[in-house]
């Protein structure tokens, strides 16, 4: 899709929900064959581009959150941890640790938004940013980028006889405020394009797309979307 000419600066600075692979080693070395140094290139490239915006991720070990310790190097803007604090089913034992993280002895997340359980985190976590950064094919990435969408076409009255207002579901969801809720691929990271199925669908929920062939064309594209 094209981006067309900029405008006033948004009040606020562009916020990327992060959705990736939490096994690295399996996911990019073993299927994707990509060696460990080009990996890490890969990593600080992104996370340079990424610093200048605000991110979010899942604290959760693996692709998002190492990206996230890379970006506090870089002086990053602001990093949320979205994690449902209080599900009382599958807890957050698992990453409750990564909460707590310092890098070069800075907190590595500087304020958690809370989803309450993980029905809702995975519901909704894509629409706590403008963008949706996926960083792998998994079953969880597609059902963190298909929930976001669908959900996102609920609150923008796409869906008829149904009409939401994003509040209801979460204070601090954003997608949509300053263009239409955006979906960047790093295709690096991924083996194949998106099923046409699904790119059809996403655009029909008043979405957009856009691929990264790597970091260089990330930061083309989020110049642009910045200056919508």
């Amino acid at each position: 899709m094209s981006l067309g000419k900029s405008k006033a600066k948004f009040p606020r600075a562009l916020r990327i929900a992060l959705s990736g692979i939490g096994d690295i080693r399996y996911h990019y070395h073993e299927l994707l064959n990509i060696p460990e140094k080009e990996f890490s290139e890969h990593i600080t490239q992104i996370a340079q581009v990424l610093s200048k915006n605000e991110i979010l991720l899942t604290p959760s070990k693996g692709v998002c959150l190492e990206i996230a310790k890379k970006y506090k190097q870089f002086n990053g803007k602001k990093i949320y941890a979205v994690a449902p604090m209080d599900d009382k089913i599958f807890g957050i034992k698992h990453f409750k640790e990564n909460l707590n993280i310092d890098v070069n002895g800075k907190k590595l997340f500087d304020e958690t938004l809370n989803t309450d359980t993980w029905y809702k985190q995975h519901f909704a976590f894509g629409l706590f940013g403008d963008v949706m950064l996926v960083l792998g094919a998994s079953l969880g990435t597609f059902y963190e980028l298909s929930s976001a969408f669908y959900v996102y076409k609920i609150i923008s009255g796409n869906k008829p006889g149904l009409n939401v207002l994003k509040e209801k579901i979460h204070k601090d969801i954003v997608a949509g405020d300053r263009f239409p809720f955006t979906l960047i691929i790093y295709k690096p990271f991924i083996k194949q394009e998106l099923p046409f199925e699904l790119k059809e669908y996403i655009k029909k929920s008043g979405g957009q797309i856009f691929y990264a062939n790597d970091a260089k064309e990330l930061k083309d594209i989020l110049e642009k979307l910045e200056n919508l």
